[in-house]
């Protein structure tokens, strides 16, 4: 197994480092934003073209893309088919952020993809374009398929046909979310046929991931799992995924170990016998025999994230985190057994499955939690108590003291935040219509005119004259 050479394989593209390593620790990338995943963190496509694969992805980049360093194709990938931002229509594949700042969001390589683009619903689009790079490849030469399918992330829409088997549900978002789950099964399938028929399949591994929790209120469930997308609390943080190929040793089996999107990144690269260089510092861990062989995984922890700009909790101190964190910085560590959080975690309900939901085609409910306002700090046993229902950190303050110092260590290795405020120059009219890459060097270099050069230069004359008749022989003495 350690030799395998993988020809089909979806995965992240992401950073194999903690948010707190590459600035992005705050939020997400905003399509107006000056930003991108920084440019010297090698990409997992980078690292497999060196062994000789063929890279292609298509979907959901939304890593940035101010720059046109920042494209998928400049980060490791021969074709990106897709969209450059987090959300959109999923068949006009437009996307406002705000208003006045819209745009069209189609890409084929570095371009819009007007000449490819039918209408067609984007899962379904997406399930053709893939189908159309395995039939022209050669199943001999190892390839790295990267697939980010748009579903089921908001704005909810599917084709009428999916609606069908769902009549009963009552919630209107609940009724659309199934529907577009049940195309995207559909396209899963449909990736895996094709696998088969172009001869990949026997000597493929497929991996399928969530990124985060669901959004309850856009038809999304993590119940019985506490919070929602965008919190710390484990309905937002915990993902689920499969990972099949006729080459796994152990099937059929739940892999209940600890493991980390940023593990992926060490253990794709080791099955593909790629080189990992020494200097990089890395935070995943080669999981591979966890994953295939059941062996215990490597990790011990997880630092879920430092976001020291979020919102303060207005009673986190010094003092609650015993002198050794401030626990009005919202974060949040596990360490094998025990999750630690502080600051504002975020919005903690646990919500019911709205499948059932009486309550009208419109509306929601919850199991509503209050939380204690003199509260920064929690502690749970993640393994017996996964709901998070039982603080324990009043109980066994020695396990909060030792995770908060870990959170410390970490915090000692962070980068600064990279969150630049909104460009105006990233508004779609300035670029045809389009999202796409606007920031230009000359922007940073653009040189004065020749009327304020010379007011600039007339101003430093002045001023120098100032400061020698200020300062007068006294001044010789700085040398």
């Amino acid at each position: 197994m350690r030799k395998l050479r993988i020809r089909g394989v979806k995965y992240c593209p992401k950073s194999h480092r903690y948010q707190i390593h590459t600035g992005l620790q705050h939020s997400i990338i905003r399509p107006t934003q000056p930003n991108c995943l920084p440019l010297d963190n090698a990409t997992l496509p980078q690292k497999l073209k060196e062994v000789g694969y063929s890279t292609h992805m298509v979907g959901k980049w939304h890593l940035g893309f101010y720059r046109k360093e920042c494209m998928p194709t400049k980060r490791g990938f021969d074709t990106f088919f897709g969209s450059l931002l987090g959300s959109g229509d999923y068949y006009t594949h437009y996307k406002c952020d705000s208003p006045g700042m819209c745009g069209y969001d189609l890409y084929e390589n570095d371009n819009a993809a007007w000449d490819y683009d039918n209408g067609i619903y984007s899962t379904q689009m997406y399930t053709q374009r893939v189908q159309q790079i395995l039939a022209s490849h050669d199943p001999r030469k190892p390839i790295f398929l990267y697939i980010a399918y748009q579903a089921v992330h908001s704005p909810l829409q599917a084709p009428g046909r999916y609606f069908e088997h769902y009549r009963s549900i009552i919630n209107i978002n609940r009724r659309r979310y199934a529907a577009m789950l049940s195309c995207l099964d559909e396209a899963i399938n449909n990736v895996t046929l094709a696998l088969k028929t172009y001869g990949f399949y026997n000597n493929s591994i497929i991996i399928y991931s969530s990124d985060n929790g669901g959004q309850p209120t856009a038809g999304g469930s993590n119940w019985p799992l506490r919070g929602s997308k965008g919190t710390y609390w484990e309905g937002g943080i915990r993902a689920i995924g499969f990972v099949h190929s006729p080459l796994l040793k152990n099937k059929g089996t739940v892999c209940k170990e600890l493991v980390h999107i940023t593990d992926w990144y060490p253990t794709l690269i080791s099955l593909a016998e790629g080189q990992i260089d020494e200097n990089i510092q890395l935070d995943g861990y080669d999981v591979w025999e966890t994953i295939s062989e059941g062996l215990r995984s490597p990790r011990v922890d997880i630092l879920h994230n430092i976001d020291p700009i979020y919102t303060k909790a207005k009673n986190g101190s010094w003092a609650a985190g015993y002198g050794i964190w401030n626990t009005a910085i919202q974060s949040a560590i596990r360490v094998q057994h025990w999750k630690l959080l502080t600051g504002n975690p975020g919005y903690s309900d646990w919500v019911p499955p709205q499948s059932f939901s009486n309550l009208g085609p419109n509306r929601w409910h919850n199991e509503r939690i209050t939380l204690s306002t003199s509260k920064s700090l929690w502690l749970f046993n993640i393994t017996a108590d996964p709901y998070e229902r039982v603080d324990l950190s009043h109980r066994y303050p020695g396990i909060v003291k030792q995770l908060l110092r870990r959170l410390s260590q970490f915090n000692k290795t962070a980068v600064p935040v990279r969150y630049p405020p909104k460009d105006p120059r990233s508004n779609p009219r300035l670029n045809g219509g389009v999202w796409g890459p606007w920031y230009k060097e000359e922007y940073k270099k653009k040189k004065p005119s020749k009327n304020k050069a010379e007011k600039k230069q007339k101003k430093s004359k002045t001023k120098k004259k100032q400061q020698k008749a200020v300062l007068g022989k006294p001044a010789n003495l700085a040398r």
